[in-house]
């Protein structure tokens, strides 16, 4: 058993955060994306893992290497220009030799693929996909299975008299290397519009197995807010955060709550306040300065005073004193002088 993570997106919804950073690295609770969907698979015992990348490779590389630092073997497929998500998958058609699970390098979820695999085994299928139930069905693409679980349609954002169904396209499949033979090569094709429909004209064994879990898309400011914090509050359990070691630099009289996750590397004045926030590598947090329900990025400083409430500070950014941020999203090297009130 094998697996591609998809990971060369640009993350342009994710932007201004995505501009020095690629999206399957940007951290999560202080964790590089990507670790967490590691550990999804090594929980189903697969260890060979390919990173199919394009945006800023090296960056991505660099940080993962050959996997061996996380118990997992990595090799890469890196594309001159963007191929689409299948376009990916046949890119690294060399490297294939087995049954694979394809992953979006965005999706957070604490879906047991063990299950998945077993599901996709005994119905012997050439393509399972992971579907996820959604509350508000009519914004998204759905795809409706028949009382044997295959596959019958997919329903493009359809009127609500059109609804049939609830679940979505969660961006995790089990494939075949037949589904191979469905892909032109070297030129962009997508799975959602190109492969599954011809699955589906050709009557192929194709199964959509729904996982009623915890599944999240990261792609955009919100989202990726809102999956940091629901990662602290333990709505999902991927990855064992650090504990924190409260050495010299965490001055007694800061108040840091049990949720938060803060880099030992940090330092927090007399007076601080984090709460339900993830304060990322060598930041600088002064005196009665408040974060709540925030990310703040590596190597940012919030000056004496200032308060962030639900908003992301991106890397090296400078918050002065008695600043006010509620709801907002910094790019990298931000500079907020002091006194400014910042409300979206």
């Amino acid at each position: 058993m094998q697996a591609i993570i998809l990971a060369g997106g640009k993350g342009t919804r994710l932007r201004p955060l995505t501009m020095h950073t690629p999206k399957p690295i940007v951290p999560l609770a202080n964790q590089p994306f990507l670790l967490y969907q590691v550990e999804l698979l090594k929980r189903a015992g697969v260890k060979d893992l390919i990173l199919s990348l394009s945006y800023q490779p090296q960056k991505i590389e660099d940080r993962l290497g050959d996997g061996g630092d996380y118990g997992v073997r990595i090799s890469y497929t890196v594309e001159a220009s963007p191929l689409g998500t299948a376009g990916a998958y046949r890119h690294a058609k060399a490297l294939i030799n087995d049954t694979t699970i394809i992953l979006n390098g965005d999706i957070l979820t604490d879906v047991d693929l063990s299950r998945v695999i077993g599901f996709h085994r005994e119905h012997n299928a050439v393509a399972t996909l992971m579907l996820a139930p959604v509350a508000n069905p009519a914004n998204y693409g759905l795809v409706q299975t028949a009382d044997d679980c295959r596959v019958l349609r997919f329903l493009e954002k359809p009127k609500p008299d059109e609804i049939t169904c609830n679940t979505i396209n969660g961006g995790i499949y089990v494939l075949e290397p037949h589904v191979l033979d469905y892909i032109p090569d070297g030129e962009p094709f997508m799975f959602e519009y190109g492969v599954f429909p011809r699955l589906l004209e050709k009557k192929e064994a194709f199964y959509g197995y729904t996982w009623n879990g915890y599944w999240r898309d990261i792609g955009t400011s919100a989202s990726y807010l809102q999956a940091n914090l629901d990662v602290l509050a333990g709505k999902i359990r991927v990855l064992d955060l650090p504990e924190r070691q409260a050495g010299e630099k965490f001055d007694a009289k800061a108040e840091i709550d049990r949720l938060s996750a803060v880099d030992p590397s940090c330092v927090i004045k007399p007076g601080a306040q984090i709460v339900n926030s993830a304060i990322g590598p060598n930041c600088y947090v002064e005196e009665r300065a408040r974060i709540e329900d925030s990310i703040v990025r590596s190597g940012s400083r919030i000056g004496t005073g200032a308060s962030v409430v639900k908003s992301i500070i991106g890397m090296g950014s400078h918050i002065g004193r008695s600043v006010s941020i509620t709801g907002a999203v910094l790019g990298d090297k931000s500079v907020l002088t002091d006194y400014t009130h910042l409300d979206h």
